[in-house]
């Protein structure tokens, strides 16, 4: 979905999953900062909207997602996965509940295949699902917003701000009247800063829960069986998962940031080290500079300085080891 918002004033086209919306709008730090004190507002109109409707709607779900929404009350947001049958991360969803229908976005592009799924485990449950992505569009309100959210919009509010789900043909008129609008790296630059985990970035196709930090917000360790919920107990209840998610501080004096995927080493070891893990997002700062998030192997030591391809990084933990 390519976002009308993209033909404003400034509006910087964002690339890879975050093509079809803004970048920035011609100033990140400043963009940043406004996000960071609770103005504004982050157009993720290119995200899918999924809706499941019918009377056994949380009690199917409750069997197939990391999460426990068999009671979710109306208004309550939450977050959940969606494993493989060997405990791999396949989907995450962003969920609210407003009584009647089950609410969700997700990554850009995902939709189709997580329909495709919950259409292959319907059975005989009372549920229809809906891709509801050409009508409704993801907007983000940041915490703190004193923003007016329009009238019988469904509002996912969390720490973080409240996502709303607005009709797509308002979108324009949002932005006229509720804005500024904020671009997407402002946007994910906080991400980073808050050690939240995103799919497809912070995840390959061997990603576990537990190496993110995603036990607790998105995983929950008392409800029944679901799909991948044997690897989800045995890792923890018998052992560490075999990566961690770490923040990294990295050397301002570098004017490329690394990418996604590139390779994290031991500093000492130098460019030609072992490879250790890898970069998973990276932003600037408008308060810490250049900063990033990686997937390394368990045993790396917490206090070892590292190198991001070949950028000095300094690490904090997420995950611990």
């Amino acid at each position: 979905m390519k976002s009308p918002l993209l033909s404003l004033p400034g509006a910087v086209p964002g690339e890879g999953p975050d093509e079809g919306v803004a970048a920035h709008y011609g100033d990140l730090f400043r963009e940043q900062r406004a996000l960071a004190d609770g103005s504004g507002f982050v157009d993720l109109s290119h995200r899918g909207v999924v809706t499941v409707t019918g009377a056994d709607r949380l009690s199917w779900l409750h069997l197939l997602l990391t999460q426990h929404v068999q009671e979710l009350p109306a208004g309550q947001a939450t977050e959940a996965l969606i494993l493989s049958a060997h405990g791999h991360i396949e989907h995450a969803l962003y969920i609210v509940d407003d009584g009647e229908t089950t609410w969700a976005h997700v990554e850009p592009g995902s939709q189709g295949d997580l329909i495709a799924y919950l259409e292959s485990m319907k059975f005989f449950y009372r549920v229809e699902i809906a891709d509801r992505t050409e009508e409704y569009a993801v907007v983000h309100l940041p915490a703190g917003s004193i923003t007016e959210v329009p009238e019988d919009t469904v509002v996912r509010e969390t720490a973080h701000g409240r996502d709303l789900f607005l009709p797509r043909e308002r979108l324009e008129s949002f932005a006229r009247t509720d804005g500024p609008p904020i671009g997407v790296l402002a946007y994910e630059a906080l991400r980073i800063e808050a050690h939240r985990p995103r799919l497809g970035l912070e995840t390959d196709h061997r990603t576990i829960p537990h190496e993110l930090g995603w036990i607790g917000s998105a995983v929950h360790l008392q409800k029944g069986c679901y799909r991948g919920q044997e690897t989800v107990a045995r890792v923890q209840n018998l052992g560490k998962p075999p990566r961690r998610l770490v923040f990294l501080h990295l050397d301002g004096s570098e004017v490329k940031l690394p990418g996604h995927g590139a390779p994290m080493r031991l500093a000492a070891d130098g460019e030609e080290g072992r490879q250790l893990g890898f970069v998973t997002s990276s932003a600037r700062h408008h308060e810490l500079g250049p900063i990033a998030l990686a997937l390394v192997k368990r045993n790396v030591p917490v206090d070892a300085e590292l190198l991001a391809d070949t950028t000095a990084a300094a690490q904090e933990v997420v995950v611990e080891p």
